[in-house]
């Protein structure tokens, strides 16, 4: 998931340095969007495995 947020952060670079601002815009909040889910997800995760008792693998 990290991944499609490097390649839409991608997008949304070169697409702004090409001046297709609108493309870039909504690049950037897709990646925006899709960061904040990993984050989530992650700290669940994370969560999930301390109530387990299990130490957290980073």
């Amino acid at each position: 998931m990290l991944g499609w947020t490097l390649v839409f952060l991608v997008i949304a670079l070169v697409a702004g340095l090409l001046g297709f601002g609108g493309i870039a815009g909504a690049a950037a909040g897709i990646a925006k969007i899709i960061f904040f889910i990993f984050i989530v997800l992650l700290l669940i995760s994370l969560i999930a495995g301390v109530l387990r008792g299990r130490p957290p693998k980073l």
